[in-house]
């Protein structure tokens, strides 16, 4: 038997939410759409687009601001919600499974509240429920963690600094629980390359517009419904594992997953480990659903 080709990921555009969306797709079956956090694109995605493309088929968008997907305002959720909503629609989909890391899974879990008949599944990665986010800022130690989000508030100044010696700081951050190698120094040069083209302001945009236009989470928040995964890096240096607990309220069918020793970008430094998670969780939707 002639061995399988590798995979390659098509990158395509397409007007969703009257956007224009740079997004890579690969695969075929039920439909599942990657959302990416700060300060990425769908090349967070790399490790788990060719593992789930053999079964799957699998979608990863620049979300907007980000990378080659149109810069434009408003960055507030509802808006960026409706932009997963209008891809998933362009694609000629009614529904997908949706995997959501950082902002990404900020996201996520707002259409599985919000819109529970678009989302199959939910697997969300290093982000707590939204509810459990507004409660940790309550806290002292979190409030120091997430230092950046009111440093990002400044005009101008935070992309000065990110942008720094050719962001040089910023993507060895980003890849520091990823061992030295080429592989390490490829990806160092995408991230480096795509924000020298594009520029961080599209993402930290985002941070702004959730300071000047917050959303109340109504009162009772919806549980969610989709079966839902919750995989979290222990070493997260930006959100702390206590935002973790009680998440079983906010979903019926739920699943939590530490990584002892990973970060905050688990699906780089643990690639594997994720893609045996994500796997799992798909197949545990299946079965639900044909049950």
């Amino acid at each position: 038997m002639a061995p399988e080709a590798p995979f390659e990921p098509q990158h395509r555009q397409v007007v969703a939410n009257g956007l224009r969306v740079h997004y890579v797709e690969g695969g075929e079956g039920e439909p599942v759409v990657f959302l990416h956090g700060f300060p990425e694109c769908w090349y967070s995605w790399r490790n788990q687009l060719p593992v789930l493309a053999a079964g799957y088929r699998v979608i990863a968008p620049d979300l907007r601001g980000y990378h080659e997907t149109e810069a434009r305002p408003p960055y507030d959720t509802e808006t960026l919600q409706q932009d997963v909503l209008g891809l998933i629609e362009a694609l000629g989909e009614r529904s997908a499974h949706i995997v959501g890391h950082d902002w990404g899974g900020a996201i996520a879990w707002q259409l599985a509240m919000n819109r529970p008949e678009a989302v199959r599944s939910l697997a969300v990665l290093n982000i707590p429920h939204p509810a459990l986010s507004i409660k940790g800022l309550g806290s002292i130690a979190q409030l120091r963690r997430s230092w950046y989000m009111f440093f990002f508030q400044l005009p101008w100044i935070p992309e000065q600094f990110l942008a720094r010696n050719g962001y040089r700081q910023l993507a060895n951050t980003l890849l520091q629980g990823i061992p030295p190698g080429e592989e390490r120094s490829a990806d160092l040069a995408f991230y480096r390359q795509s924000w020298e083209e594009h520029g961080l302001s599209g993402g930290i945009n985002w941070y702004r517009a959730l300071f000047r236009s917050p959303r109340r989470l109504p009162n009772p928040v919806p549980v969610v419904t989709a079966p839902t995964t919750m995989i979290w890096g222990e070493e997260d240096f930006a959100l702390g594992k206590e935002l973790t607990v009680g998440t079983e309220r906010f979903a019926e069918d739920f699943e939590l997953h530490y990584l002892p020793g990973v970060g905050h970008f688990v699906q780089q430094e643990a690639p594997e480990r994720v893609n045996e998670l994500l796997r799992a969780h798909l197949e545990r939707a299946g079965s639900r659903a044909d049950g």
